[in-house]
Parts: C-alpha cells; structure tokens; sequence
C-alpha cells in the first residue's frame, strides 16, 4: 500500500541573538532537512518581527515559513528536530489539505 503523501506548512521562528550568520545558517539547515525527506515548494522569509510575548527573554524573532509536500512521519520527525535545535524559539507544522 503507497504512502499518502500529504502538503505541510511549517512555521520557524529562530532566535536573532544568533546574528545574521547564525541565523541563515539555521535556515538553510531546516532547509536541507527538508528538501531531504520531502518535495519542498516555497519558503516564505518574512525576516525579523517582533513576538507577540517574550519568548526566553527575547522580544524579536525571524520568521520563516517553509511549505512542503510529504508522507505523515517526516513533519513528526521536523517537530522533534525543531525542539531539540538550539536558536529554535517556536515551530508549528500543519498540514494544508485536510
């Protein structure tokens, strides 16, 4: 029986004490990550916004919003990555068609 293949969104947002450096290279490693376990289509930058509340004492974050297409694990598997990732202040991966 084939894997249902499902399209995902997920939300980033990373920590600007992280610097410019820092932070594209979270970027690019989420990415990556991505475009290994799955068919990536967009990913939005939205840049440096200010939280709605502090988040580990910090007022600002960078979002990005990264849109994909895989099986039900990987997203799963994304979350589990975001959590334990460093420079990771909030994710959240829904998926678009159910």
């Amino acid at each position: 029986m084939p894997t249902v293949k499902g399209s995902y969104e997920a939300v980033f947002i990373f920590s600007t004490k992280l610097g410019e450096e820092g932070v594209a290279e979270i970027k690019e490693k989420f990415r990556s990550l991505i475009e290994q376990n799955s068919e990536i289509g967009e990913v939005d930058d939205w840049g440096t916004r200010k939280l709605a509340y502090p988040i580990n004492d910090e007022t600002d974050g960078d979002y990005v919003l990264y849109n994909f297409v895989s099986g039900p694990a990987f997203p799963a598997e994304l979350e589990r990555v975001g959590k334990i990732t460093d420079g990771v202040l909030r994710s959240m991966t829904v998926r678009k068609d159910a």
